[in-house]
């Protein structure tokens, strides 16, 4: 099936904002029932997981909605239980967490670039099924989704981050060395999702050669697996001033002179 056309700024920012309106009111009904939600966000270098993130959580209050992108393992988080250094991010009551990149590095990354033992991947692939099923059956829902781009994409991506000063810093050595290894990435996708998609933690693969559509199609996904969550804003008693408006005083400090264009 063919692809549809790129989705122009204004179309997406007209489709995007009634999800907004969704992703809020599925906040509230999160904090209403105590409920605790993970996202797993994984996929190719380029694919936009950093952007889709953005897209759920710009929306949501940051003391409920967190989001986790840990670096590479210290030396003692080495020597610990794999897993370990990830729980302490699992949400409480309440609370949103979406894992930009999770424990599922070492089935990808770690193993693509030789990070992590044959051994140790294959420990993985077998173990965490058993760890999801734990934190499932606590009660906490789990979404996995895993962000697709063809390689024609994800090369455009690298040069215009390689071009342009401000999106620089989003190019390191190992998307650059992901570039030679597109193929290996593939295969270690597939013996991930031959091993750890199950039907208590299933994963989701979304289209992202198109950033925009594939954000809307991933936050519309993730609402219609939810529970109703409709819930209205609680009533506020927004009284008008009995007074007028004060304007500020300065006696210590006065604030900088305004920004003006040159």
């Amino acid at each position: 099936m063919a692809e549809p056309g790129k989705l122009k700024r204004r179309d997406y920012e007209a489709a995007l904002e009634p999800l907004e309106l969704e992703l809020v009111s599925m906040a509230r009904w999160a904090a209403a029932t105590g409920s605790r939600i993970v996202v797993v966000f994984e996929g190719r270098d380029t694919a936009g997981k950093g952007g889709a993130i953005a897209a759920i959580s710009n929306v949501l209050n940051p003391r409920q909605c967190h989001t986790v992108a840990l670096s590479a393992p210290s030396e003692r988080e080495k020597g610990e239980w794999y897993f370990q250094r990830y729980i302490a991010h699992l949400p409480t009551c309440g609370e949103i967490v979406l894992f930009d990149r999770s424990w599922y590095n070492r089935a990808g990354v770690e193993r693509v670039m030789g990070y992590a033992a044959p051994a140790q991947v294959e420990a993985f692939l077998a173990h965490a099924p058993a760890f999801e099923k734990l934190l499932v059956d606590d009660g906490i829902l789990l979404f996995k989704y895993w962000l697709t781009c063809d390689q024609e994409k994800q090369e455009e991506r690298l040069q215009e981050r390689l071009c342009d000063p401000l999106k620089r810093w989003k190019l390191s050595p190992v998307d650059l060395a992901a570039r030679e290894k597109y193929t290996a990435y593939t295969a270690a996708r597939e013996a991930m999702l031959a091993a750890t998609h199950t039907p208590h933690a299933p994963w989701t693969l979304v289209n992202f050669n198109d950033q925009r559509r594939g954000r809307l199609t991933l936050i519309r996904n993730l609402l219609d697996r939810l529970p109703e969550t409709h819930i209205d804003p609680p009533e506020i008693d927004f009284r008008p001033l009995d007074h007028p408006p004060v304007v500020e005083e300065y006696s210590v400090l006065r604030p900088i002179a305004p920004y003006q264009e040159d």
